[in-house]
């Protein structure tokens, strides 16, 4: 019985249906293949629509970013060191991967990430040659592509790390986003403990209400929180009523809502709202907010205010900074803002205009780093809170990774180099005795143990960690740009408490 016709309608339709065919599955193959896992290196696959390779390395690849090259040659040879130096002891090397993006159409992103390698690769060089102990330590790169939008992918490969490559830590996680929030909740649910760096909002954090939101979660840098608290600090005669907050309104930037929170908390009792904008999806493109900058200005001019409170990425603070400079009244303000301002020390389109800060402008740009190479350099009088010796452990070491002292200004190496040294101790403390590697559980209980006598020496400062991973009282270096000597000058260390920790380094009861 046939049970399908065999006629010339029916050959034209199956040939119809077999083209179809052999079209859609040359279509799924091709993006299966040619969009979503090309091999760029092994590891390291293109993903996403900018087909950026992104995933784990040991230093083979450098993510097609030729300023990485030379520094991931150098974490790739210092990895082939520490496993023959684990053979030699018949253990095995520990792991550790920075996480961060590694891909950038920007200049300035692009040099911002060597700068974190370059503090990774120097953190473990400390490792395993200043301060040897066992295990030795291995780095891997692992890049989650541009706004961390591809950080599953790098996710499951970390934790299968954590089993092929004895991966005992994450580090890095350098900036304040949903998909950093996701990344993080992934990793610790998995049980892979997590060192944030750079990272600074409020809420990718563990505390009193949250206690076990991200387990295994320990941050190295003050929060948003913590670096308004040092401000207000050092500018506690700051009069509310002469202030104004400028904020950037866009939803889904972790950042940028802590700090709004923050900013409009000191500028309580200001005579007038906050001014607002809406910066672009990616917050490094410039958009049209100049021309929304120009516009605020005259409403800035007959105001009272004195200072600014600036809750915004480095690009909006930038048009901002130059629209505020055209300004027609004759006024002095004092621009204040958190941490990521930093990035416009490499902003080639901001260094190229330092006069925005001259005299003659009229304008202060102060923020709250996280970390400056004078705040504990020769000069420092701190007596607690940091130390000399453990800043100049750093300094060191900078020209093993072809780095130089003016590298140290908007402090990303110093705060990565933190976060590496900070990993390290959490594994070393419970590599004793019998166990030669601890588990990834032994290495998240080491983080509310690193305070007092187990403090971490930090060349930011004093990395002492609460019951919940966050630094507590941490040093926060108030500074500002100067168009004279064109960099970041460092005016005084601020703390949160509005004093210094004690000597004992110790996690008081604040209840």
């Amino acid at each position: 019985m046939k049970l399908w016709p065999a006629g010339p309608l029916y050959q034209a339709l199956l040939a119809i249906a077999a083209a179809t065919a052999v079209a859609f599955g040359g279509y799924f193959v091709y993006r299966s293949w040619f969009a979503d896992n090309p091999a760029c290196a092994t590891g390291v696959s293109k993903r996403g629509p900018q087909n950026e390779c992104v995933g784990v390395t040991d230093g083979a690849f450098f993510y097609n970013n030729n300023k990485l090259r030379k520094i991931f040659d150098l974490i790739r040879d210092e990895n082939s060191s520490a496993e023959k130096a684990a053979q030699e002891q018949n253990s095995s090397p520990a792991t550790i991967a920075l996480m961060i993006p590694m891909t950038s159409g920007n200049p300035a992103e692009q040099a911002e990430q060597v700068e974190q390698v370059k503090g990774a690769y120097l953190g473990q060089y400390h490792a395993n040659h200043k301060a040897f102990t066992q295990p030795p330590i291995r780095l891997l790169l692992a890049n989650p592509g541009r706004g961390y939008k591809q950080w599953r992918v790098v996710a499951d490969q970390l934790e299968k790390a954590t089993s092929d490559d004895n991966l005992r830590a994450v580090v890095g996680i350098n900036i304040s986003l949903p998909e950093t929030k996701a990344a993080i909740g992934h990793l610790t649910r998995k049980n892979i403990p997590v060192v944030a760096g750079p990272m600074t909002a409020d809420d990718i954090a563990n505390d009193k209400d949250h206690l076990h939101r991200y387990p295994g979660l320990a941050r190295v840098a003050p929060s948003n929180s913590d670096q308004a608290d040092a401000l207000a600090f050092y500018s506690k005669d700051i009069k509310p009523a002469e202030t104004m907050v400028i904020e950037d309104s866009r939803d889904g930037d972790n950042y940028l809502e802590s700090l709004r929170k923050r900013f409009e908390k000191l500028a309580e009792g200001a005579p007038r709202a906050p001014e607002t904008f809406i910066s672009p999806p990616d917050f490094n493109d410039e958009g049209y907010l100049a021309n929304t900058f120009d516009q605020m200005v005259p409403d800035i001019c007959t105001s009272p205010a004195k200072t600014i409170y600036f809750a915004g990425r480095p690009v909006q603070l930038r048009q901002f900074l130059f629209e505020l400079g055209e300004r027609s009244c004759n006024k002095h303000y004092t621009v204040i803002t958190g941490s990521h301002a930093a990035t416009l020390t490499v902003d080639e389109k901001f260094t190229a205009h330092w006069d925005a800060l001259t005299k003659s402008k009229g304008i202060t740009l102060r923020y709250a780093a996280l970390a400056h190479p004078d705040a504990w350099g020769d000069n420092s009088t701190e007596t607690t809170g940091g130390s000399k010796a453990a800043f100049q452990e750093l300094t060191k070491q900078l020209p093993k990774a072809g780095a130089k002292p003016s590298d140290l200004v908007d402090g990303r190496i110093i705060v990565t180099y933190d976060a590496v040294v900070t990993a390290v101790k959490g594994i070393r403390m419970n590599a004793m005795d019998k166990v030669k590697m601890p588990s990834l559980a032994q290495v998240a209980s080491s983080w509310p143990r690193l305070h007092g006598e187990k403090r971490v020496q930090g060349a930011s400062g004093w990395i002492c960690l609460d019951q919940y991973g966050n630094p507590y009282n941490k040093a926060v270096a108030i500074v500002h740009l100067d168009p004279r000597k064109k960099t970041a000058v460092f005016d005084r260390i601020a703390w949160p408490r509005h004093r210094a920790p004690d000597a004992d380094c110790s996690i008081l009861n604040e209840e």
